[in-house]
């Protein structure tokens, strides 16, 4: 159907003119804009867990912007990226800034996402009907570490080069495959110039269009059923109560409540990340580290080699995986394996099943390397995510209402995930082996024993409405 010119007075403001003008000759933006701000209603009782989604966004256009001025006088080059990086941040004029912003804005990142996934975590975001919110949500995350991990190459520093020689190795452990896909990976028999090309474009551009992509979909989705809120109410649903016009009463349009209230905390946050930028840009080693002000030199290992801080967690249960851990994890999978069969009501046949793919799994973590188990354990701890709307079963969505001692596991959760992140930066100890291993078994158990815990004790009565207090 053709669209219908609107027409004004005459007389009207030069304002309206022109914005009238606008919306005649493209009105799917204007559309746009009263579906997902103007006329979006959001539960009016947002707290301030609410703003890492808009401070994300924020950051991801810090990352872009700064990313084009930086490729600018980057070169892709084994020989010459360490000295165009130098040329940046000593010659060109705020090269430095620009240098810092970004690699500030790489740490800050993956501070909003964790707090965002936690504040999800909290309040059962990813529960019915936002499973594929979630979804996007989780395949944002693994986009964006693929991101970080290849741009943390690019400066062609002593961790960079090392970094990636060891991360890269990993796959080499994949049964089979691992050497052809360590091969395909590299782009060479050793980390080279030809790494440093293809980690280059999928950093600059393909990943980018995935994760844009991506970013995409999540707010389309989100938008499509609605946010979530601290109280777990469905304020769009049939039987929630509407105005006249259908809108929930329990809701306030986004536009312009919440574009303030999210300008307060990008306030709030530029403060933050300005005072880092220009008084502590390497953080104390963590967000840029010493070692990767020394140009790469292949024949020099550095005494000890760990990720970005951001991936420490992970890459704590990667080495937590050892011969003496496997022995562990196979009697993990014989006990599931016989709780499943004696104490669930299955058929005859599935019991059997479970029993051969328990058999299955046994015989193969004898028979592969650790090595190769630990790089499954390692990606599992970020794909395990993507089942969370199926594994959390309690019958209230929010931590608000359910029993108090849930509160106490979530905080355990979140204090095991700090040390196996702290474990990681440090050198390998016997101690710190011991820790991690237990950090990995209960990051994983968290999980895998949801089902059976998130529906133990008595919630507490979830109200009809949200509850609010304006302040």
């Amino acid at each position: 159907m053709a669209h219908e010119f609107k027409e004004l007075d005459p007389n009207a403001p030069t304002g309206a003119k022109v914005t009238n003008w606008f919306e005649n000759r493209f009105p799917s933006a204007f559309a746009g804009y009263k579906q997902h701000m103007s006329e979006y209603y959001a539960p009016k009782n947002f707290n301030f867990w609410y703003i890492f989604g808009s401070l994300a966004l924020l950051v991801l256009v810090i990352q872009i912007v700064t990313g084009i001025f930086l490729v600018m006088h980057y070169k892709p080059d084994a020989e010459k990226a360490f000295a165009s990086v130098e040329y940046i941040m000593r010659d060109v004029p705020w090269g430095w800034l620009i240098r810092y912003m970004h690699s500030t804005g790489a740490s800050a990142f993956f501070v909003v996402v964790y707090l965002h996934m936690f504040r999800g975590l909290l309040y059962g975001s990813y529960r019915k009907p936002r499973e594929l919110v979630w979804i996007f949500g989780c395949a944002i995350f693994l986009a964006l570490m693929a991101e970080a991990f290849m741009g943390y190459l690019l400066p062609w520093g002593q961790m960079s080069y090392w970094g990636a020689q060891v991360i890269v190795n990993l796959f080499a452990a994949v049964p089979f495959v691992g050497p052809d896909l360590a091969l395909l990976i590299r782009g060479d028999y050793v980390v080279g110039d030809a790494t440093l090309n293809r980690f280059f474009s999928f950093h600059v551009i393909a990943v980018p269009l995935v994760l844009l992509g991506l970013v995409v979909a999540h707010l389309l989705a989100l938008h499509d059923v609605g946010s979530n809120n601290p109280d777990g109410v469905e304020i769009k649903a049939p039987s929630a109560p509407k105005d006249a016009e259908g809108n929930p009463l329990d809701g306030i349009p986004f536009h312009p409540y919440y574009t303030v209230h999210d300008i307060f905390g990008v306030g709030i946050f530029l403060f933050l990340f300005s005072a880092v930028v220009f008084f502590a840009p390497e953080f104390g080693g963590y967000f840029l580290e010493y070692n990767n002000f020394i140009p790469a030199d292949p024949l020099k290992t550095p005494a000890h080699i760990a990720p970005v801080w951001y991936f420490t967690p992970f890459y704590s249960m990667l080495r937590a995986i050892t011969t003496e851990m496997m022995y562990v994890l196979v009697a993990c999978v014989a006990l599931a394996a016989a709780f499943a069969v004696l104490k669930t009501k299955m058929a005859g046949l599935f019991k059997v099943v479970i029993l051969g793919g328990a058999l299955v799994a046994v015989a193969a973590m004898l028979l592969f390397d650790a090595k190769f188990w630990g790089v499954v354990v390692m990606g599992g701890a970020v794909v395990i995510l993507f089942g969370l709307p199926w594994f959390d079963l309690s019958p209230v969505k929010s931590i608000r209402y359910r029993p108090s001692w849930h509160k106490y596991v979530y905080a355990v959760f979140v204090v095991n995930f700090l040390i196996l992140g702290y474990l990681g930066v440090q050198a390998p100890s016997p101690i710190g082996e011991r820790v991690s291993q237990v950090g990995t078994l209960f990051y994983f158990g968290f999980f895998l024993l949801m089902p059976w815990w998130s529906q133990l004790g008595t919630p507490k009565p979830v109200p009809d409405r949200v509850t609010f207090k304006p302040h």
